[in-house]
């Protein structure tokens, strides 16, 4: 009975050895994590890239995070806020020292994150580490700034919807959402963000509970020394007191019929064609989920079928594609188009639900998947070749799972999707119930 187990435990160490084996390594650079004590998550990757430093500090708070009625919109506001400096930096010193290294400070916010970027000369790293620690701890406004910058948003948002695009994918939100709060977009509801010159005290606790270091992920890639990187990050971002309060976010019920609505927009369009279906929350395991993003490429990408039909040889469409992306929590998988005659809008759709079908009983080609799960690692990698390059396309990831890991996790699964993959998560996603339905109308 004793050799027994042993012989059984010997087998299982050798499957366990020869299972990590097979996992390949895909990200090309080496990975200095580590996780302060205020819990401040920083990633520090060097790379050969001389002279140059990509800097990004990834929030993990984006509209998602606005759970309270009438507070939308908070998320994309301190992507304003935070150029307003301190008062060790205020924003004209902020943007003046910036301005002298040469440096380009950008940010930008969506419904799960917000991330500042700045790229820059190696030899000026403490001095970005110093300003960027400094209005993350130190962020101070006056009411006045708070009100003149909140009008700001407001005009921003007037501009937004002087787009088609944006008027369907507001009403596109607000239609397949009932609690969650993916309802809102990015920017917020317009209720919401006309009242905002009034919600200063609010902008107060919003900061306060969410620009901590232990909901920050800060990550750096270039020209830099790990160890050197690691004490300056010890040094400015140390006593930056934890204290992330999460979200009380509803998740959203089963979808149990499909929703349909027509937007009349205000101006000169060609009719707009949405279609979204309730997806699932990002998991680098779930099989479902990694088949439906290779299905985007294959049933709407530029070789597909219905792009050669509609595009091409129809001509009925400027263009049709799809965006299976991730998302932190449930989200939708979308389809969209632009058609050239509003006589043809139902056309298309059908044809869309055609497509979806074809998917959902027929196999892929075997070697067409295979392609484009090789093409899919190889654009990836090959786009890796700048720190600012690196950098950029962590932080959606970052705020999924705070770990780079999920990276060879994501392409060695993918690598292992079959045609009866693809198949089953057609099947899965692309039911009525769960489907949702905006056409777009503009003035005759």
């Amino acid at each position: 009975m004793r050799i027994t187990s042993l012989l059984s435990l010997f087998i299982l160490i050798i499957f366990i050895a020869l299972s990590m084996n097979a996992q390949e390594k895909i990200f090309p650079y080496e990975v200095h994590r580590h996780v302060l004590d205020n819990g401040l998550t920083t990633i520090i990757i060097p790379m050969e890239s001389p002279g140059l430093v990509s800097y990004y500090s990834v929030v993990r708070t984006g509209s998602r995070d606005e759970w309270e009625p009438g507070k939308s919109g908070f998320a994309h506001f301190f992507e304003h806020m935070m150029f307003r400096g301190t008062e060790n930096f205020p924003g004209p010193v902020y943007d003046s020292l910036v301005t002298s290294i040469g440096a380009d400070a950008n940010a930008y916010t969506t419904n799960d994150r917000t991330v500042y970027h700045l790229n820059f000369a190696s030899e000026d790293l403490e001095m970005v580490m110093n300003l960027e620690s400094d209005r993350f701890q130190y962020l101070n406004y006056s009411k006045d700034d708070f009100q003149t910058e909140a009008g700001a948003v407001y005009g921003e948002y007037r501009k937004s919807i002087t787009s088609p695009w944006s008027v369907g994918f507001e009403k596109m939100y607000d239609m397949a959402f009932d609690k969650h709060t993916y309802k809102h977009t990015t920017i917020g509801f317009e209720r919401d963000i006309k009242q905002m010159p009034e919600q200063y005290e609010y902008s107060l606790t919003f900061f306060d509970r969410y620009y901590r270091p232990d909901n920050v992920i800060l990550l750096i890639v270039g020209d830099i020394n790990p160890v050197a990187t690691l004490d300056l990050v010890k040094k400015y971002y140390g006593n930056w007191k934890p204290g992330y309060v999460e979200p009380q976010i509803t998740p959203e019920p089963p979808q149990k019929t499909e929703r349909q609505a027509l937007v009349k927009f205000d101006g000169k369009t060609l009719p707009l064609l949405m279609i979204g279906y309730k997806g699932d929350g990002f998991d680098v395991n779930n099989k479902n989920l990694l088949a439906t993003y290779l299905l985007d490429d294959l049933a709407f990408g530029s070789t597909s079928d219905i792009y050669k039909k509609l595009v091409l040889t129809e001509q009925k469409v400027q263009f049709i594609s799809a965006g299976f992306n991730f998302s932190r929590d449930p989200g939708l998988l979308f389809i969209y188009s632009m058609i050239k005659n509003q006589d043809d809008v139902d056309y298309v759709r059908d044809e869309v639900y055609i497509t979806l079908e074809k998917f959902k009983t027929e196999l892929v080609d075997e070697k067409k998947l295979n392609d484009l799960k090789k093409r899919t690692k190889y654009q990836f990698l090959m786009a890796l070749d700048t720190p600012d390059n690196v950098a950029s396309v962590l932080p959606s990831f970052l705020s999924y799972t705070t770990t780079v890991d999920v990276i060879d996790d994501l392409f060695n699964n993918l690598m292992q999707i079959t045609p009866e993959d693809i198949r089953t998560a057609a099947n899965y996603y692309f039911q009525e119930n769960r489907r949702n339905v905006v056409k777009v109308e503009g003035v005759q």
